[in-house]
């Protein structure tokens, strides 16, 4: 779930569940505070609020000693009806007065001598009930009936109700109505805050740890936050910034080394010809070569070492242009028939090879186009036919050039019949300055770069090559070369020189 989903739940959740809650909440305030229920066969009507039953109540006390001062109110003097009216409604927050022609004949216990005169005070005009201030501790709302004795004499019923319960009973159901609207407000969003909050802060702090970690080098501990939304996108960005520096500094590493080995491989192998050099140079000085014959001699020596060196001066400086990714490589559309073929037809003219049997098979056919450069293929199946002549010491040295097309690639097979390569050195043969021989590559000039010159150049050219080898019978070196779809016949003869 993404962020913006979440809070978006999260807003509408503030509103939703405070809504129900507080609907749930005044349900059980207005219960509690305006009245309650009451199974049938108490006497009470169930599901009506207790203070209105109570003022039903004492209404039909009122409303009954009102009839019986209109028809019977005789009766009224007796003490025992009204003290057993006033008891009830006591019960029920009302009092009772009774006044003959001024002077008062009861007054419910509850109320204080020192207050009747005030709740006599006649009412106002056309007003039956009226609201007295809250005097003493009761507020009473006094209702006046007048009637006449059986003497003529005139009798006043005052019925006094005290309303100060369900006054009270409102107003604090209206402020446990507030509090509670607070309350859950308060909560509501108090917990929907802290749990969002908690699954923004957590992964943010997992992600400051570790930049930290990155920031201090330590690059082996991984990001993970296990989350699909925006948070769990950073935190996969986090892990692949985490992952490539790490790469980056072990490759780094890794070129240090390779620099290093590189420099210790450079002065061995540019100390041989320099040390040979210094002999000769030094033979001619001390008066050792002291014939003309023997400065020849030695003078040769010195042209040979130079060479040497001259040669692999230049294979370093190829080696690391390609290793440093800045020789350009200059593509273009070549049929690899012909170039092979006309490859075969050099090998054939060239002197070092006087002696070695050439083959070529494959060269024949339909036109089969790849992008290449001319030069750098050149150096690769120079380099390639070099190596193979390194290991050729029989009389009778063949070398076969194969062709072979796939669907996806052309394979050019370079094949000698040599010493071989032993199984353990076959994994190491492309390695730079590695030799199956030193014994044997360095009294022939072998650098130890040519084949990784041509790794190099085989994949600048998005191909591939590898070997097989028997030992005393030959090795075979292969180059793929990927094929261009949509090409062929008259179209690619006119890209092809050869």
């Amino acid at each position: 779930m993404s962020i913006k989903t979440r809070l978006l739940l999260s807003y509408i959740a503030m509103i939703v569940v405070p809504v129900v809650c507080f609907a749930l909440v005044a349900s059980l305030l207005g219960a509690f505070f305006l009245g309650e229920s009451f199974p049938h066969g108490t006497g009470k009507e169930p599901g009506k609020p207790l203070f209105r039953q109570t003022q039903e109540r004492r209404d039909e006390l009122f409303a009954g000693l009102a009839f019986l001062a209109r028809y019977d109110a005789e009766r009224l003097l007796q003490q025992d009806v009204l003290a057993e009216t006033d008891e009830e409604l006591r019960r029920l927050g009302g009092a009772l007065m009774l006044a003959k022609n001024g002077a008062v004949l009861f007054a419910s216990p509850s109320l204080e001598q020192a207050d009747w005169a005030k709740y006599m005070q006649p009412p106002a005009h056309d007003e039956r009930t009226r609201r007295l201030p809250p005097w003493s501790s009761k507020g009473y709302a006094v209702e006046t009936h007048s009637f006449a004795f059986a003497d003529k004499s005139e009798g006043t019923l005052y019925f006094l109700r005290d309303d100060s319960p369900a006054f009270t009973s409102g107003v604090s159901f209206f402020a446990a109505m507030v509090v509670s609207f607070l309350a859950i407000v308060g909560l509501t969003n108090g917990v929907l805050t802290y749990l969002v909050s908690r699954s923004i802060i957590r992964p943010l702090y997992a992600l400051k740890q570790a930049a930290h970690e990155i920031k201090e080098g330590n690059l082996e501990r991984p990001v993970l936050l296990g989350r699909k939304d925006e948070l769990g996108e950073l935190g996969e960005a986090f892990e692949e910034i985490r992952v490539r520096l790490h790469d980056s500094i072990r490759l780094q590493l890794q070129y240090e080394e390779n620099r290093k080995e590189l420099i210790s491989s450079i002065s061995h192998d540019l100390k041989t010809p320099i040390t040979g050099i210094k002999a000769c140079v030094e033979a001619v000085l001390d008066g050792i070569a002291d014939t003309e014959a023997k400065r020849e001699k030695y003078m040769r020596m010195i042209a040979g070492k130079s060479v040497q060196m001259d040669r692999l001066i230049d294979e370093l400086l190829l080696y690391s242009r390609l290793d440093l990714n800045k020789l350009p490589f200059h593509l273009e559309p070549v049929d690899i028939r012909a170039y092979v073929a006309d490859c075969v037809q050099e090998l054939r003219l060239e002197p070092r090879l006087s002696g070695v049997h050439i083959s070529a098979a494959g060269t024949a056919g339909e036109p089969l186009i790849v992008m290449a450069d001319r030069e750098k293929l050149h150096r690769v199946l120079m380099n390639i036919v070099d190596n193979s002549l390194k290991y050729m010491e029989q009389e009778n040295r063949r070398l076969s050039i194969q062709l072979e097309a796939t669907a996806d690639e052309a394979i050019v097979t370079v094949a000698d019949n040599g010493t071989g390569i032993s199984e353990e050195a076959m994994p190491y043969i492309f390695d730079r300055f590695y030799r199956a021989d030193r014994a044997r590559t360095t009294a022939t000039g072998g650098s130890g770069l040519g084949l990784a010159i041509v790794r190099q150049l085989v994949e600048g050219h998005g191909g591939r090559v590898w070997a097989h080898s028997e030992v005393g019978r030959g090795t075979s070196i292969h180059v793929s070369l990927p094929l261009q779809k949509g090409t062929g016949g008259e179209a690619d003869e006119a890209h092809s020189h050869y």
